[in-house]
């Protein structure tokens, strides 16, 4: 999956829990929130590598084999939370009271595009 769609579907996790959290701000009865963490599990199954085994391996080749495959996926997340987290936290610690963190999550998920191959380095927070 190409980082710009990470950043997205990481935006889309993000603005979710916002809504959930304003939802039960409201109401802390509510039945009708969905809470389940689908969207998280499905950004997790798209993510990470599908990785064969050969049946011969050794344990220390298992753990190589899979920490090479699993290593650039979990990159890959680890960098588009800490871009999100990182530009919410400019703005907050900016004092900026005429934007909300549903603006800044919508402006990262248009600036998303201009992420390069090398990741979220490349965006400026």
């Amino acid at each position: 999956m190409e980082q710009s769609e990470v950043v997205k579907r990481v935006v889309g996790i993000l603005t979710e829990a916002g809504e959930i959290r304003r939802l039960l701000e409201e109401n802390v009865d509510r039945d009708d929130v969905e809470t389940d963490s689908s969207v998280v599990t499905a950004l997790l199954n798209e993510t990470m590598p599908r990785i064969t085994i050969p049946e011969d391996a050794s344990i220390e080749e298992v753990a190589v084999l899979v920490g090479r495959e699993v290593g650039g996926a979990v990159e890959q997340l680890v960098g588009a939370f800490t871009l999100a987290f990182a530009m919410l936290a400019q703005v907050h610690d900016s004092g900026q009271t005429d934007v909300t963190s549903a603006d800044v999550l919508q402006d990262l998920a248009l600036r998303a595009e201009q992420i390069g191959s090398g990741g979220p380095e490349d965006m400026d927070p």
